[in-house]
């Protein structure tokens, strides 16, 4: 290590920020296989040691990659239309699967063993698809008391087609950003006959 490497040395937050953006650019860059805990140490300007003592394998750096920068999940105000609130969901989403974060995941998806991808579905379960979930049925039933849903629309069956189609898109497409109007179709051509009084 020169002299310059060690005044520019990062600790704490700054340290593990940088590991989380070099871990994203060998995903984005050079996809699961070819990502290495050597490679992200190198980028990230730290010794191998740094990472093995918080990651025991590039799957958990990759899931704790994932989970520091993907947009947290959070509910959709009460906008006063089911509709407006649904394409505000669907755009927030749409925004993160265009980013580094979306392309990262998208290159996770079609290379993982399936020993791996277990690890990952779970990740995606719980951070991703089940608050979505939520935060659409409770989006319907807003749409219920306030009679621009009809009753008994607000289903956990129904609201999984909203994360079903997103990652759908995702997957068909491959890395391609979604249309600009996709949020619009979604809402308009599926979401609302299917829920609408």
């Amino acid at each position: 290590m020169t002299a310059v490497d060690r005044l520019v040395r990062r600790r704490g937050k700054e340290l593990e920020n940088a590991i989380f953006e070099a871990t994203l650019d060998q995903l984005t860059s050079g996809g699961f296989a070819r990502l290495t805990m050597e490679g992200v140490a190198a980028a990230a300007r730290t010794g191998k040691a740094a990472l093995y003592r918080r990651w025991g394998s590039k799957v958990e750096l990759v899931i704790d990659s994932l989970d520091a920068t993907l947009p947290r999940p959070r509910a959709v105000p009460d906008l006063g239309s089911t509709r407006a609130e649904l394409l505000q969901l669907i755009e927030l989403f749409a925004a993160a699967s265009g980013s580094r974060v979306g392309a990262a995941i998208h290159a996770l998806m079609g290379e993982v063993s399936q020993q791996q991808a277990e690890m990952f579905k779970d990740f995606l379960m719980g951070r991703v698809i089940d608050p979505t979930t939520e935060t659409v049925l409770d989006i319907l039933r807003r749409g219920v008391e306030r009679g621009d849903v009809r009753p008994g629309a607000d289903t956990p069956m129904v609201a999984d087609v909203v994360p079903a189609m997103l990652f759908y898109h995702v997957k068909a497409t491959g890395a391609e950003p979604m249309p600009d109007d996709y949020a619009s179709r979604l809402v308009d051509e599926v979401l609302m006959p299917m829920v609408g009084r």
